[in-house]
């Protein structure tokens, strides 16, 4: 059967995050498409019991992550890339993966309301904008990436469920924001997840992702504490020979698949029509955000024959188990001398493609982490998921409650923090992020 899975993503460099040519091209609009004909009610989405896996994307599909680029960009050109603050969407959606990430959530602090948050996001997105133009913060500027450029920087700022109780917005809190159902392999730390306030960090240098951050808090202030705060990475541009798609602690090659801004239906699946509701989210997305730790002990006790049939693609170069080359439409119907299908049917790569979720599909783009070792040596390692989409129940949910089926992959993995987090469209000149909620 031939593979429906979602075409892959737009090309990039042999990191997946160096930006090349326009810099306002990762926020040029797509092609409009009808919107998606209503299936299963909300209520009935979330009354649904949980998913046992993840989405990591090493299957393609849905899940997967960005394809080859046509070539890589010289280590000497990094620092000059930039992406544009002022868009029709935010950064850090499109853009291209960087090589350091900061994620960190805020509370507001006790007394502090919608007239702080306001103030908040107003230094927010003047600090972001200047950041990443390369120029050094407007007050107290650490000098921690002084001799840098921008390095491909992007901040992104989005609003939890719990931020339009404490800002007396509830009538405007989007349905879209309705918490996520349980999944029965959560093992989630409470104050590891959710929060008011969520903020992206990505860049392509070290020093100037921990500026933006440093800088980031530093502008909350009195308004707002940190209520968590992980750190990511990916491969750095120019690292590999010629230019390919990146791989996970796992070592699989981690998403050949992923929507991409030419498909007909790109900004119907991961953005907010212009003229959806709440009116101010138009051009948005809802981020879900969930730290995955991979049992790694456990997966490298096995076989790479063992490893590649959780998957149901080959290891060396992602190709499908059916034959081919990373990019070959699955075969699932394809069997073995025994009768067996060759891709396993608890295969992750089988369970997670679109045709077998009703088409649900999110726009990847996550980082990797590992934070050390536990006392007995284990590995603290694994993925900060990040996934884009118009409506988690539509994206998010569906996968990851076919999961819940069997997904061979699911042993191997354990869900330990989650969020779920409204990302608001880009601000124009002029404007702060949020402006459209907090002064409409």
């Amino acid at each position: 059967m031939a593979d429906q899975s979602t075409p892959e993503a737009a090309p990039q460099n042999s990191a997946q995050d160096s930006q090349k040519a326009s810099p306002q091209a990762s926020h040029k609009a797509s092609p409009k498409a009808s919107a998606p004909k209503e299936g299963l009610s909300r209520r009935r989405l979330l009354g649904t019991a949980g998913a046992t896996g993840l989405v990591l994307g090493a299957a393609g599909g849905a899940v997967g992550y960005a394809a080859a680029p046509t070539g890589a960009t010289p280590l000497t050109s990094l620092g000059s890339d930039r992406a544009m603050f002022h868009g029709k969407h935010q950064p850090g959606i499109t853009d291209a993966l960087q090589a350091r990430g900061h994620l960190i959530a805020f509370d507001l602090a006790a007394g502090a309301g919608r007239k702080e948050a306001a103030a908040l996001l107003r230094r927010w997105s003047a600090t972001a904008e200047r950041l990443m133009a390369g120029e050094a913060a407007a007050h107290d500027d650490t000098d921690v990436a002084r001799d840098a450029g921008p390095s491909s920087l992007t901040i992104t700022f989005g609003f939890g469920h719990s931020f339009f109780d404490r800002t007396g917005l509830q009538k405007q809190r989007p349905v879209a924001l309705d918490p996520l159902p349980d999944f029965s392999s959560d093992q989630l730390d409470k104050a590891r997840s959710n929060g008011d306030l969520w903020v992206q960090i990505g860049a392509n240098d070290a020093l100037v992702a921990f500026h933006a951050l440093r800088a980031i808090q530093k502008d909350a202030g009195s308004a707002a504490r940190i209520r968590w705060q992980m750190n990511g990475f990916n491969r750095s541009p120019g690292a590999t020979a010629h230019p390919m798609t990146a791989r996970n602690l796992m070592g699989q090659i981690d998403g050949t698949r992923n929507p991409k801004p030419t498909d007909a239906d790109f900004d119907q699946r991961i953005f907010v029509p212009a003229n959806g509701e709440p009116a101010w989210m138009a051009n948005g997305s809802y981020a879900v955000v969930r730290r995955i730790r991979m049992l790694l002990d456990d997966w490298e006790k096995l076989s790479l024959a063992q490893q590649e049939e959780v998957i149901g693609r080959r290891k060396a170069d992602g190709a499908p188990l059916s034959g081919g080359t990373e990019t070959t439409a699955m075969d699932l119907e394809k069997t073995d001398s025994q009768g067996n299908p060759v891709i396993p049917i608890n295969a992750h790569a089988r369970i997670t493609r679109p045709d077998q979720n009703g088409g649900a599909a999110m726009l990847r783009r996550p980082f990797s982490y590992h934070d050390g070792f536990d006392a007995d040596g284990t590995p603290d390692a694994g993925l900060l998921f990040i996934c884009w989409q118009a409506d988690p129940l539509r994206g998010f949910v569906p996968v990851q409650r076919k999961l819940d089926r069997g997904d061979a992959l699911s042993k191997y993995i354990r869900h330990e923090a989650s969020g779920l987090f409204a990302v608001p469209g880009g601000a124009k000149k002029g404007e702060y992020v949020g402006q459209r909620l907090l002064e409409g």
